[in-house]
């Protein structure tokens, strides 16, 4: 069995090498030591993550209890924990002031031995599990224990990153291309196809065991499986119709409805919905599951959708009210009835045991359109296949004339490509520009707001390392309501803070309208927003659909041509 101690060995090293081919070698180093019960544990761990993005585990430690979990493995006041995390500005770091600190209440159970027991990495991961598998009455307490049993087990090194892996934020810059890259160079798998196993499983830690134990052959059989959600495809904005045609050529054309994406899961009777961030959502749509059940003609199938609430004469309502939906977790039915939605079909990934992702979207619909019955509650959305301009934008005009979004603008001849972006994929609508960024710190309000959190720092995402990139603040297009509600969502986000400054965990995604993007040295991303005004709290996106620092770049590029 491999000691936690070697992989926070690793960690460190990782944390003072800049380059992410060296960064490559030391994961791919890594991966090729360990046991294959142990690697796809490690591959995940080395994220920051504990369990793979598809699977409805979530570990729930948020910082106050990994506070008081310290404090009772230091032996010092929560208090005096909470002044660590504000002076050092880092969990990890915190955590191995507090463990080096002597004092006369400390009781560790290492006190009662000759040296600290050595902990191994499956048994961190098992704490791990049973704090995941803890509910009810009680079950802080418990959470509590197994993360006092851990820090209590652990060197003040091994400590750091047992925090930062308890908030799953371990900050060694390591994502999901190095990772895919290690994979290939430990075991010898070209990084393609590394990567096409990863699109089929979202799950590189079983990608690399396939790797590790039977090669190419392993990881090319590997495929998608039903209710084991993969990365949805994501669009890029196309600045014209014009623009798309002449991309493009002939094109399916589609509304761009304004609800919230779905990708479903049909087992015969047994159906499950998944959000955009690939949380399990079944339990809030009872009438989507039943409308899916009643008009889907297939044993087995993964389609893809977009949920819209819908007012008593069918026009869409707002956005925040789908999110009500997606969130209820009591008296679902009453806010059924209250809220009631229609399912708008546009894609079918998986049909019958077969995999389709890889045949051209035309393909794909007219299996869509042959196994689903249209009702009033669920259809099959209309799509124009064309290119002509005055045709899109007739469509165009409908779509916003409806109340929607606007249009999607796709190549009828591209394959499904799990959490990829592209010109495959392009959407119109009429704001010139939104971002989808990450929030990541805030600031207390003044006066009357005082006790409202009311300016947030925004960063986009780099998918090589994982790190979120500050790139400005936004403070306007908030009401009194929305602040009170982002106050009590972020009070349990909150890793640092100082003053009236907050640090955030990185989970909630705004929506952000902008008049320009601009260079900056006062961020980290390179890059500033000139008069952000929130659009809307995008609770369907994860923190890794953000924008990437490349599509901010591309943006500020097209601005000065």
């Amino acid at each position: 069995m491999t000691d936690f101690k070697d992989f926070a060995d690793v960690c460190k090293r990782i944390e003072h090498t800049s380059g992410s081919l060296d960064m490559t070698d030391i994961v791919s180093e890594m991966f090729h030591s360990v046991s294959a019960e142990e690697l796809p544990v490690v591959a995940h761990f080395v994220m920051g993550d504990v369990f793979p993005a598809w699977s409805t585990e979530q570990l729930g430690v948020g910082p106050s209890l990994l506070y008081t979990a310290l404090s009772r493995s230091s032996g010092l006041p929560l208090k005096e924990i909470e002044t660590l995390v504000r002076n050092t500005g880092d969990i990890g770091e915190t955590a191995i002031a507090a463990l080096k600190k002597e004092t006369r209440n400390q009781a560790t159970f290492s006190a009662f031995m000759d040296e600290t027991p050595s902990l191994s990495i499956m048994e961190v991961f098992e704490r791990f599990n049973n704090i995941s598998g803890t509910t009810g009455k009680g079950s802080q307490t418990t959470k509590i224990k197994n993360l006092q049993y851990l820090f209590n087990s652990a060197t003040p090194e091994e400590a750091r990153y047992l925090a930062r892996l308890a908030i799953e934020d371990l900050r060694i810059g390591v994502g999901e291309g190095i990772v895919r890259d290690a994979i290939a160079k430990a075991f010898g798998v070209p990084a393609g196809d590394v990567e096409r196993g990863f699109m089929l499983t979202n799950d590189l830690g079983l990608v690399a065991v396939a790797a590790k134990e039977g090669g190419v052959e392993a990881v090319s059989q590997l495929g998608m499986e039903l209710n084991r959600p993969i990365k949805m495809m994501l669009a890029q904005v196309t600045p014209t119709i014009e623009t798309a045609i002449n991309d493009l050529g002939v094109v399916a054309v589609e509304w761009k409805f304004d609800g919230a994406r779905v990708q479903i899961h049909k087992d015969g009777d047994n159906i499950n919905i998944f959000s955009r961030r690939l949380e399990n959502v079944t339990g809030s749509l009872p009438d989507i599951v039943q409308a899916v059940k009643d008009h889907v003609k297939a044993d087995t199938a993964i389609l893809e959708g977009e949920a819209v609430a819908v007012d008593e004469h069918g026009n869409p309502r707002a956005f925040q009210d789908i999110l009500k939906r997606f969130r209820r977790k009591y008296d679902v039915e009453t806010t059924v009835r209250e809220i009631p939605l229609t399912l708008n079909l546009f894609d079918l990934l998986y049909l019958n045991d077969e995999v389709l992702i890889d045949m051209p979207l035309t393909d794909r619909r007219d299996a869509l359109v042959d196994c689903v019955e249209n009702t009033n509650g669920i259809r099959v959305d209309e799509q124009v296949l064309t290119k002509d301009p005055e045709k899109v934008n007739e469509i165009y005009s409908a779509a916003l004339a409806a109340g929607h979004e606007g249009v999607m603008i796709k190549n009828p001849e591209a394959p499904y490509s799990p959490g990829k972006r592209g010109k495959n994929w392009l959407k119109k609508k009429p704001i010139m520009e939104t971002l989808d960024l990450v929030v990541v710190g805030a600031e207390w309000g003044y006066g009357r707001r005082a006790n409202l959190i009311g300016s947030y720092a925004l960063a986009c995402f780099d998918p090589d390392t994982g790190d979120f990139l500050p790139i400005g603040k936004v403070a306007t297009g908030f009401s009194d309501e929305q602040l009170a509600e982002l106050t009590d969502l972020l009070s349990d986000l909150i890793v640092v803070e100082s003053g009236r400054d907050i640090e955030l965990k990185p989970e909630v995604v705004f929506e952000v309208a902008f008049e320009e993007i601009q260079k900056s040295t006062n961020y980290e991303s390179g890059y500033a927003l000139r008069f952000p005004r929130l659009v809307n709290i995008r609770d369907d996106k994860s923190p890794e659909e953000a924008e990437t620092l490349e599509r901010i770049e591309s943006i500020y590029l097209s601005q000065r041509s």
